[in-house]
């Protein structure tokens, strides 16, 4: 993988670069829409392509291990040919589902024991077999092995799992050096920054996870319960450390706000179920604020979606008719909600990609947020 950054900020540490892998450029800052088992919910790869438009996409290593098993995967050729996706994907780990299955797993030096949610089968993740797994699901992306710890958390435990996340990190590498490409492309390898919300262990992976030297790094271990203000204190911590020719990912996050104060601390990189979770719950963002479409309000409002127009169902659709088909039950609705909220995600990363560009992102993102945090 190859990485440019092209532009910073003046009054900010906002970015603006492009990766590129043999699937394809990458610009940055960019939202990753989420595509767990393989599927971006409620999404045909078709709207995913050509509305939505993402330039990378995630899928998610522990539910794809457990469906359609690796097996299955590598008799398809990976993920890519699996789906039908030709541009990049990148693979989590694991670690995140791992720390939200807490009664049902048990985390050792050696790796985590765990149960499925699905039949209740019992399963041990290693950082050597996670990194075989994300070799054959293909991704061009893949993440170290770690454990998540929870929000709030003690200052032993913390430390503790920054440790063993670290020892986890050197049995990934080695184990990556003598295993070679599943496929006929590359892999591109990040670990991940740990620490909970403590200054000080956030220092000190952040100075470790930059000592290994890979083509990227991440941060983990935010967006798990802690508030914003302490989410954006470590991001800034982390960032000052981490290499500035690398780009940076900061995982699982998160509103749209959160999204533009960590482009303004410099991060590069983005994923989140929010847009897809609260479209099926009826919640559009906009960028005059968000809308919960089933309140009774919106009955006869027969305006655009949203007259913006950044996909085809903000303007081919009303508000009452949308309204409609959430309190019908219809499934057409969670889809229509879906395509417009990632379109507005991936618009709202690349305006922010434009105004890095320009010179005026602090300007603009300062107006963005106050219009933003509003209920319409």
């Amino acid at each position: 993988m190859k990485f440019t950054l092209h532009h910073t900020d003046p009054q900010s540490k906002a970015r603006a670069g492009t990766m590129v892998t043999d699937h394809g450029a990458i610009e940055t800052p960019i939202f990753m829409p989420v595509g767990t088992v393989g599927s971006v919910k409620s999404v045909h790869q078709r709207e995913l392509k050509e509305d939505i438009n993402p330039d990378i996409i995630l899928g998610n290593t522990y539910h794809l291990f457990l469906r359609p098993k690796t097996e299955i995967l590598k008799k398809a050729g990976g993920l890519h040919k699996f789906m039908g996706w030709d541009r990049n994907i990148l693979t989590d780990s694991g670690g995140y589902q791992v720390y939200s299955l807490s009664g049902n797993r048990k985390i050792k030096e050696e790796g985590v024991k765990f149960k499925s949610h699905i039949d209740g089968s019992m399963h041990l993740f290693t950082p050597e077999n996670v990194m075989e797994i994300q070799r054959v699901i293909g991704a061009d992306i893949i993440m170290a092995f770690d454990e998540c710890t929870p929000y709030p958390c003690d200052y032993r435990y913390a430390e503790r799992s920054m440790h063993m996340t670290h020892r986890w990190l050197e049995r990934c590498i080695a184990h990556l050096e003598k295993t070679p490409f599943e496929y006929d492309y590359s892999q591109t390898f990040f670990p991940i920054v740990q620490g909970s919300t403590y200054t000080d262990l956030r220092k000190r992976s952040a100075e470790y996870i930059a000592g290994v030297g890979a083509e990227g790094n991440a941060i983990g271990g935010l967006s798990v319960g802690e508030p914003a203000e302490e989410m954006y204190a470590m991001t800034e911590v982390v960032c000052e450390i981490l290499p500035e020719d690398k780009p940076r990912y900061l995982m699982g996050v998160g509103t749209p706000i959160n999204i533009l104060e960590n482009i303004a601390l410099g991060i590069d990189m983005f994923d989140c179920v929010m847009p897809t979770r609260n479209a099926r719950n009826g919640m559009l963002f906009t960028a005059h604020g968000t809308i919960n479409i089933k309140n009774k309000k919106w009955e006869d409002d027969f305006s655009p979606i949203d007259d913006m127009g950044i996909t085809f169902v903000d303007l081919e659709y009303s508000k009452a008719y949308l309204r409609h088909l959430f309190v019908a039950k219809e499934y057409l609705g969670k889809q229509i909600a879906t395509i417009h909220n990632l379109g507005f995600y991936l618009w709202l990363t690349r305006e922010a990609r434009k105004h890095i560009l320009a010179g005026d992102f602090t300007e603009w993102k300062n107006r963005m947020v106050k219009q933003m945090d509003k209920r319409l």
